[in-house]
């Protein structure tokens, strides 16, 4: 058990405090006192690993099942006993491009906290120190945890939209770029870029409703006085979210306006080989014309005959390259 147990504390009056090492005798002072409240962090533990927890803590088994094979969707679950929150962080590696995702799910009740982690990318260590070295706010309970981990995870949010938004205005400068999108990878960047937005929104749009319950009243185990700090929260998911909208649309009109040009090369590709091919055409006629055996064909012994014809088929082919050129095809 002590291999997935990342920090393991009981906190009074917003501080930190030793404690029983094993996990029951933390939980069972805690309630005996009536005072603090037990904080747990387990990384991606086993079913086996987790039953010590569940049984202690009262956890409920449709939760744990979801805290156990991770995968599941942001949301929060009310139960008798506690509340079940599932949280996804969300990294970007700007050398390769791919936006991560990792899952938190945190269980609030009156006088603990369990954090389950999966993946990378949960702040839980950084916020733990902070509130740590934030009594005040430590102090309203298992709230202010819950508070802190959201806001963390949905400022992370907006680090990453950031990232993203640097990128895509790369993408956007190469696509408009004067030589920009020659090469046949283009449309399959702007894809893998569509499907990394995809990915972020994955994460960004369902936690929406959750947040906006926290914010409200009547969630239990919710200090109230918290519920002007998860609006906050809701608002900084709301730009998040703006953000992700924002990028789709973007990258579809690039994906467009990169077809577009395509196109336009193209058609400019078939002029050029259309009137290159109407040049190279006029001087074969007259040379098929005089490569027939006929006896009587104009000019054929007049000294002058053999240079004419070549002057007629140059001056020919001049006269339809600057036509050519004077409309734009060559």
């Amino acid at each position: 058990m002590r291999s997935v147990i990342v920090d393991c504390a009981i906190y009074r009056n917003g501080r930190r405090t030793e404690g029983p090492a094993d996990v029951s005798e933390a939980l069972a002072e805690v309630r005996a006192t009536g005072e603090g409240f037990l904080w747990i962090g387990l990384h991606e533990p086993t079913e086996g690993e987790f039953d010590l927890v569940t049984s202690e803590f009262g956890l409920h088994p449709l939760a744990v099942e979801d805290a156990l094979k991770a995968h599941q969707r942001p949301k929060l679950e009310v139960y008798d006993d506690s509340l079940f929150l599932v949280l996804k962080p969300v990294l970007y590696d700007g050398t390769t491009g791919t936006v991560t995702t990792g899952e938190l799910m945190l269980f609030v009740g009156d006088s603990f906290v369990v954090t389950v982690r999966h993946g990378e990318g949960a702040p839980l260590a950084e916020v733990r120190r902070r509130l740590e070295e934030d009594p005040e706010v430590l102090r309203h309970g298992p709230t202010a945890v819950m508070y802190a981990v959201s806001d963390a995870v949905v400022d992370g949010y907006l680090v990453v939209a950031a990232q993203l938004e640097t990128d895509l205005d790369g993408l956007e400068a190469e696509v408009f770029a004067p030589t920009g999108g020659d090469t046949g990878n283009t449309a399959a960047g702007i894809y893998h870029f569509k499907r990394q937005v995809v990915e972020f929104r994955r994460a960004v749009g369902p936690l929406a409703e959750p947040v906006a319950r926290l914010a409200g009243a009547g969630v239990p185990f919710v200090h109230a006085h918290a519920q002007p700090f998860f609006r906050d929260v809701a608002d900084h998911l709301t730009r998040a979210s703006e953000y992700a909208e924002a990028f789709d649309r973007l990258l579809s009109d690039i994906l467009a306006a990169h077809l577009s040009q395509v196109g336009v090369r193209q058609n400019n590709d078939l002029r050029k080989i259309s009137a290159w091919a109407a040049m190279v055409a006029v001087p074969t006629m007259i040379a098929g014309v005089y490569g027939m055996n006929f006896a009587h064909m104009p000019e054929l012994t007049t000294v002058w005959g053999y240079p004419a014809v070549i002057a007629v088929m140059a001056m020919a082919v001049l006269g339809l390259h600057r036509m050519f050129k004077r409309r734009g095809w060559l």
